[in-house]
């Protein structure tokens, strides 16, 4: 990266290394996400603000609001569109109101595991995707990792495609997941993120899904009965920033955030994967109880879901659904040679 190349250069000399900090402004950079501090996205933004004070040597100060004090995934994006807020992480899936093309993450059972998603996310489909955000005057720097997604319920256990008629389940604000879960038969409700524990709580909803260290972290056993692995959509997240305030940086302040949120990725992945791990057993331990979607009703799901799959390609263009495809096919076959 470009910044790798002026900080080497400031070690043949003192003039170079004056310009290099001269491109960079004493700024305060509010970043806000919807997790609590000590979430898996609480880490990871910890890491990137001191990241990003290291590389700046303190110019750049990034100042965390976590359990979304600086309002939903939808409120902050539009903080940022206004130029009211710097930066942000959150869901791409609240995106799709302001790019269409980011419905695509939303297929239900598109990777067959998290690796695969590294690929096809930090590969050229990926940023084809996050490079539509700057036409509406957002800036993506990279992808971290939500996780995949499972059912949480206070009614019943979720056995079969049938358990789901009738249940009461909040889904992000995102017509591709209210399509989905109404045509496997459930209440789909758009709620923003914020108001979901409450809303469980008083059984204004009977369930909700997320990954499973979202589940942990977000104390969801104190408040449901029921967890059923179903996998069924791998949720990313990305990191935002206002083109607005984008625009006002130098080349050198860009490299330094995106060095940062490069490194903060890789952490927050390894971390939130090591997590979800330990977090079905802690769940369990606290009393929740867990079921497995077996393999048949899984396909089931996936006839399903046909149309919506359908809906999704026409949604965000035949080119980028046949590329993504194509992306899929090459990292599993490439898989495939490497495991043999």
């Amino acid at each position: 990266m470009k910044i790798k190349t002026l900080f080497i250069a400031c070690l043949a000399g003192l003039c170079v290394a004056t310009t290099v900090s001269a491109d960079i402004q004493s700024r305060q950079i509010r970043f806000g996400y919807g997790l609590n501090e000590n979430s898996n996205q609480g880490r990871a933004t910890k890491l990137f603000a001191e990241e990003v004070g290291r590389l700046s040597d303190g110019k750049l100060r990034i100042r965390p609001f976590g359990g979304a004090t600086l309002g939903s995934d939808v409120q902050m994006q539009q903080a940022l569109l206004g130029g009211a807020q710097e930066m942000m992480v959150g869901s791409t899936a609240t995106l799709v109101g302001i790019v269409p093309e980011m419905a695509i993450w939303d297929t239900p059972f598109l990777f067959n595991s998290a690796e695969e998603a590294d690929v096809i996310l930090d590969g050229p489909v990926g940023q084809q995707v996050m490079d539509k955000l700057e036409e509406k005057g957002l800036i993506g720097l990279v992808y971290w990792e939500n996780g995949f997604r499972n059912l949480t319920n206070s009614r019943r256990p979720v056995e079969t495609l049938e358990d789901l008629d009738g249940i009461r389940l909040r889904v992000m604000q995102n017509n591709v997941f209210l399509d989905s879960f109404k045509t496997l038969g459930a209440n789909a409700v758009p709620m923003a993120f914020s108001e979901l524990f409450t809303a469980l709580e008083t059984r204004t909803v009977d369930g909700q899904e997320n990954p499973y260290n979202t589940i942990l972290s977000s104390k969801f056993y104190e408040v449901q009965e029921y967890l059923t692995v179903t996998n069924h959509v791998y949720s990313p997240w990305i990191v935002l920033v206002s083109q607005r305030f984008w625009d006002r940086l130098s080349q050198v302040e860009r490299d330094i955030l995106l060095e940062a949120a490069i490194t903060a990725r890789d952490f927050e992945r390894q971390d939130t994967r090591e997590e979800a791990a330990r977090a079905l057993s802690e769940l369990q331990e606290k009393g929740m109880k867990v079921n497995e979607l077996g393999s048949d009703e899984v396909e089931r799901m996936r006839a399903q879901l046909t149309d919506v799959n359908q809906s999704i390609a026409e949604a965000v263009g035949m080119d980028l659904w046949n590329s993504l495809q194509q992306a899929l096919a090459e990292a599993r076959a490439g898989n495939s040679m490497s495991s043999n």
